[in-house]
Order: C-alpha cells, then sequence, then structure tokens
C-alpha cells in the first residue's frame, strides 16, 4: 500500500555550530515566508530545514522472511564474475536475521551519543534483527579481516555531512572489533576525524562538507539566516585539498540542499532553491544537487593528483517523520521494516538518488580512459524501509529537548548494511 506525501516547511536548531549538522531536512514542498519569521530562533539556534518522506502505513511486513536459502544462491566472493554481475546488490528486502549486529553499544566504545540509542532509552532490539538481501544471491555479513586484508595499507575517505559521518561511525565500530584504532586526528570543531589501524596499516577519514561546493550562509544583523550562496565552479577546499592522498572516496551528500539557496558560476546567479525571487530561475533540491555532485565529479576528473582515487556515491538517506514535523511533534517510532509494497518507489528520496546516480554515470563517460573509477553504494530504496532505525527520541538532545532525530541511524542499526554493501562492491571492485 503506498500512500502519498505531506510537505510543510520546518527547520530544526541548535547553538553550537556542530549540532547544525545533526538537524536536517523534514520536508521537502514549497518553501513559505514561515522559515524567515524565525529571526528570534536563529538567534539561540542555527537554522535547519528537515526532510520529512511519505507517510508510513502500520502494517507490520508480510513478505519480510528468514533468509534460509543462502546456501541456494550465490555468494558473492573475488574471482565470481558470472555470479556476480547477476545480482544487483541494490535491489532486495530486509530478511530476519537473529544474530543482530557485529556489535553493540559495549564493545564499540566509539558510538557517539548521538547514535547510541540504547544507552539512551530505547528498549526494543528488533530493529538490528534485519539483513538486508538482495535479489538473487547472498550478501555476506561484513567481515573486518576481509576488508582490512583488501585494504591494507589504504586511506578511505568518507566526504559529506553528518549522514556520511554516521556511515563511518558504523564501519569504525565494525573494524574495531578486528583491531582496536588510534584517533589519531581532530579538529577543534570536530568536524575533521581520522582513525589509524596500526596493524593493517589502514586509515579512516571523515571529511565534512555542507555541500561539496564553496558556500556562505549570508547573515542578519550578525545571526545566520539559514540562506547560502553556492558557488558552482568552486570546489569547498575542506575535502579538495584531502582527497588526492587517499585511495577510496566516498561522496554523500543531500540534506543540506533543502533550504534557500542561491545558486552562482562564473561570476552570475544562475538559479535558487526556494527564493521566489522575481527573475530568478527556481531549480528546485534537485536541480542544486544535480550541479553540485557534478561538480565535484568534474574536479576529480580533473585532479591529476587524484589518479587512482577509486571514487564511491553513496545515494540520498531519507528520513522517516511521522505525524508531524520535526517541531511539531513529528517521531519515528516503528520497530520493523517496511516490504517494497508499502514504500513508493517513484517517491522524491528515490528522485534524488537517481539523479546522484545520473551524474555518477555521467562523471564515467567524461573520465573515459582516465585512471579514476567510479562506483555506486545505491541506499535509498533499502533506506526507505526502515523507518525503525532512527534514534527518535533516544539521543543525547539536552540542546533540544523535545526533538525527534529521525534522519541519522542508531548504530547499532540498519545503517550496518550500508557496509555489508560496501564491502561486496570493494570486493568487485579488486577481483
Amino acid at each position: 500500500m503506498t500512500h502519498g506525501m505531506k510537505s510543510s516547511p520546518a527547520s530544526l536548531c541548535g547553538d553550537r555550530e556542530r549540532e547544525r549538522e545533526r538537524c536536517l531536512i523534514t520536508t521537502m514542498g514549497r518553501f513559505t515566508p514561515f522559515l524567515f519569521g524565525c529571526s528570534t530562533v536563529t538567534f539561540i539556534f542555527s537554522i535547519f530545514i528537515l526532510f520529512s518522506p511519505l507517510p508510513l502505513v502500520p502494517s507490520i511486513p508480510k513478505q519480510l522472511h528468514v533468509d534460509n536459502d543462502r546456501h541456494a544462491i550465490p555468494i558473492i566472493k573475488p574471482h565470481q564474475s558470472e555470479n556476480d554481475e547477476r545480482c544487483d546488490l541494490f535491489k532486495g528486502g530486509w530478511v530476519r536475521d537473529e544474530k543482530g549486529s557485529g556489535y553493540n553499544n559495549w564493545s564499540c566504545r566509539s558510538i557517539p551519543e548521538s547514535k547510541n540509542c540504547f544507552k539512551h532509552g530505547r528498549k526494543d532490539d528488533e530493529f538490528v534483527k534485519w539483513r538486508w538481501k538482495p535479489n538473487g544471491c547472498h550478501l555476506p555479513r561484513f567481515d573486518a579481516a576481509t576488508f582490512f586484508t583488501l585494504l591494507h595499507g589504504k586511506k578511505l575517505a568518507f566526504v559529506g555531512d553528518s549522514v556520511s559521518r554516521n556511515h563511518m561511525e558504523s564501519l569504525l565500530c565494525l573494524l574495531s572489533q578486528e583491531e582496536a584504532p588510534k584517533d589519531i586526528y581532530k579538529d577543534s570543531e570536530d568536524r575533521f576525524r581520522t582513525w589509524y589501524f596500526p596493524r593493517h596499516d589502514f586509515t579512516l577519514m571523515i571529511l565534512w562538507s555542507k555541500f561539496l561546493v564553496e558556500a556562505e550562509e549570508r547573515m542578519n544583523n550578525g545571526t545566520a539566516s539559514g540562506v547560502y550562496d553556492l558557488y558552482l565552479d568552486k570546489i569547498d577546499k575542506s575535502w579538495a585539498e584531502k582527497v588526492a592522498g587517499v585511495d577510496y572516496a566516498i561522496f554523500s551528500n543531500a540534506h543540506w540542499f533543502f533550504r534557500p539557496i542561491y545558486l552562482h558560476k562564473n561570476g552570475k546567479l544562475i538559479g535558487c532553491v526556494y527564493c521566489n525571487d522575481e527573475g530568478v530561475e527556481e531549480v528546485g533540491v534537485g536541480g542544486a544537487l544535480r550541479m553540485a555532485f557534478r561538480a565535484a565529479f568534474q574536479y576529480m576528473n580533473g585532479c591529476e593528483k587524484c589518479k587512482g582515487v577509486v571514487t564511491l556515491l553513496r545515494t540520498f538517506s531519507p528520513a522517516h517523520f511521522e505525524n508531524g514535523t520535526w517541531n511539531s511533534g513529528g517521531s519515528c517510532s516503528r520497530t520493523s521494516p517496511l516490504d517494497e509494497r508499502e514504500i513508493k518507489l517513484g517517491s522524491f528520496e528515490r528522485e534524488l538518488g537517481n539523479i546522484q546516480l545520473e551524474e555518477l554515470e555521467r562523471a564515467k563517460m567524461e573520465g573515459g580512459m582516465k585512471e579514476i573509477k567510479f562506483g555506486a553504494l545505491d541506499v535509498t530504496t533499502a533506506m526507505l524501509m526502515r523507518p525503525d532505525g532512527h534514534p527518535g527520541a533516544h539521543w543525547d538532545n539536552k540542546w533540544m529537548q523535545g526533538y525527534n532525530d529521525c534522519v541519522h541511524w542508531c548504530l547499532p542499526g540498519p545503517i550496518d548494511a550500508w557496509n555489508d554493501i560496501l564491502l561486496a562492491v570493494l570486493v568487485r571492485e579488486a577481483g
């Protein structure tokens, strides 16, 4: 059963810069003057506009099942090209897995307070007992030893926003079950972080970026406005200056684009998002996202020092607010996944993921024979089915009491499947 989407403008605010990144889009509807009426709130908190995907149906999925046929279908292994080719990792469903996650909040000490759902009162644990199963093959559980064998002596960087960091934190927990990492770098705002695994000579990094391209926030009498100017011909140097030194770069971004944005290129204003300005083309969230990813991938293709870097795209990860937006009682209290019949594959979330994939394919074609490899981690459809995996009210929200986080993902939780997929993609790349 599929339901339509509701949309209404909303913003989520925090009084510290780091809290700004926790607060993402809850709606994708038309932008209204509501945002600009929040000047009092923005004096205390920084503006965020959060994304709210389709309302969810209150039923337990009927087609989800225990995976008892794992030995009857091909398993992804190195050098298994025939089986590899006929397995689409990104089409499938969630199956029961009583083993649960490969770690917990006792065995992984690096889980941040904001994702430590069990510590902050979540009582049910059913949401960790599901595993992503592609149609036509068995996707193995993440194996840290295999990962370290493939990436021995390598550096991997996540480039993007707080959901990108969420992904990195999941991988960090999984890898720490094999070797305890050393925390070797953290900037003053804890946006850029580097971990090192000495026994495997492996480096894991997060390179934080709001938009991937250069951006400036407009100020109103010294107060952050939540309105941004993006310069599409200027890459965000915070990641661009560091990415040349890595072997693998995983790009992801989207939630920051759900706010008023003015797009500039070659010194000219070429469009906007939620601006309603006469004479300025409204390109929409998808249009702005497309331009930013195109600029980022063009940079990778043109970067001489980036030759050999495997560039992966992790597609849009949807939020799941029900019964309201972030500031009107919206919550995400479900305890089980949906099946494919209960999601809308033609949704705006899926459209954003498709836009990102189109730009990845464009980059592949433009790159031609250049020494840049591009690949995808298309998690959008899988995560549309997981309204049960968000922190909701179970996060360290002392700065925003009463607000639910239905954007990020609990650790452990469904986001760990992203690393099952990541490892399978790396095995294919190596094989």
